[in-house]
């Protein structure tokens, strides 16, 4: 594969070419030339209006539904939405049948997603089955290929077990993943325990939930060390406990959903199902306050948290319906509305370095791997817009900023004009 990406301005701080509108020159996934400007013979062209190159972006947080669940998305299909959507890694979370908690599980999802453009990284289950009683085999998953390890949305009720999670870990740089979420608080809530719910005659979920976990679970890192990732916090107080708890040194990482980011329990009036998040949606000061939280580099990445149902899971009374919303292709240009371009870049960078993931800095000489945007533009996202097998997204009617290109990564390159 050999490529020119022309009059492409470079967003990457790394990079001594940072800010500046360039032709980059690549050449069997390698870049071997960058210059204002540049031909060559048998190179393909890529063009696009206003054209904008960063590092590869990474969501942290996916769901593929295959194996198990193929009719809400394959991984073939979904690492071709991610490509198009800007994303050259995705870590593929273990809600799958079966769960991801073996070797054998995690090599089939490597396997499936050879040859992709996009490059699926598991995450194991912490314990068997996601049942939250035994460690799953974290080692051998690991060897395999598994990026990190956690039950996705379930929280670690048995607090020794955690301890233990984040002891055994250390012996092999784990990363430990601790969604943080009091069952026995949230019992059956539906929505942000607030005005709205109240008005909607909805059962509430207060952030107390939340933040006496994140709470319980500094308390557990602090006391074993190792390494601890909290997803998709939703919270102003688990902010702040977590902005502490960096002050005294631990390895604490989190993310926040591109959704808990632009929209508000307001959207809730009409009982729409595409709203019907975990967390859920809060209010407007606990968005403002996550906003702020991103901006000081307490949040460390923000992640799309993407997660396909099917109708049967959505078009339900709110009470019975899953949560859950799909976010890959509306994670970039929603998140422009709301966060400067290069911040929006960093925290779809970041995570990168939290989960270990080699990255390359656009100069010469180094693996391309690259994000391909426009910051211009304006639209609004409807069921056109929509890639994924599966349409529950919460962000339909809503206004863009920008528009995604798609990716170049290695040897690889998916390109939407």
């Amino acid at each position: 594969m050999n490529i020119i990406l022309k009059s492409a301005k470079i967003i990457d701080p790394s990079s001594s070419f940072n800010n500046q509108v360039m032709d980059i020159q690549i050449e069997n996934g390698v870049i071997t030339a960058i210059a204002p400007t540049l031909t060559a013979t048998g190179f393909e062209e890529l063009k696009g209006e206003e054209l904008h190159v960063s590092q590869g972006w990474f969501d942290s947080s996916v769901c593929l539904g295959e194996p198990g669940f193929e009719e809400r998305e394959t991984i073939a299909h979904g690492l071709e939405v991610a490509a198009k959507s800007g994303f050259t890694h995705i870590a593929v979370e273990p809600n799958s049948f079966p769960i991801t908690d073996s070797q054998s599980t995690v090599s089939f999802i490597k396997q499936k997603a050879s040859g992709s453009a996009t490059e699926a990284l598991p995450i194991g289950a912490l314990t068997m089955k996601s049942e939250g009683t035994d460690l799953a085999e974290l080692f051998d998953m690991q060897n395999a290929g598994a990026i990190a390890f956690g039950d996705y949305k379930k929280t670690i009720s048995s607090a020794n077990l955690l301890k233990l999670a984040l002891q055994y870990t250390q012996d092999f740089n784990g990363l430990v993943i601790a969604f943080a979420q009091d069952k026995s608080i949230t019992g059956k809530g539906v929505a942000n325990e607030g005005i709205e719910a109240t008005k909607l005659g909805l059962k509430g979920i207060p952030t107390l939930a939340e933040e006496i976990e994140v709470a319980r679970n500094l308390f557990l890192l602090e006391y074993t060390g190792g390494k601890m990732h909290i997803p998709t916090i939703s919270s102003a107080q688990s902010v702040a406990l977590i902005k502490e708890a960096k002050a005294k040194g631990l390895q604490v990482t989190c993310s926040v959903s591109a959704h808990l980011l632009c929209l508000t329990d307001a959207a809730l009036q009409e009982f729409d199902t595409r709203f019907k998040v975990l967390p859920p949606l809060r209010d407007e000061a606990t968005r403002q306050a996550l906003l702020a939280g991103v901006l000081d580099h307490t949040i460390d990445c923000i992640t799309s948290e993407h997660n396909p149902l099917d109708i049967e899971h959505k078009k339900l009374e709110f009470d019975q319906a899953s949560f859950g919303t799909i976010g890959l292709e509306s994670a970039f240009t929603a998140l422009t509305t709301v966060l400067p371009t290069e911040v929006v870049v960093a925290k779809l960078t970041a995570a990168k370095a939290i989960f270990n993931i080699p990255t390359a800095t656009i100069e010469v000489g180094n693996k391309a791997c690259l994000s391909l945007f426009t910051t211009q533009g304006t639209s609004t996202f409807d069921k056109t817009s929509i890639l994924s097998k599966s349409k529950n997204s919460a962000f339909l009617n809503y206004p863009m900023q920008g528009k995604v290109y798609g990716i170049v990564n290695g040897d690889k390159h998916v390109f939407n004009q």
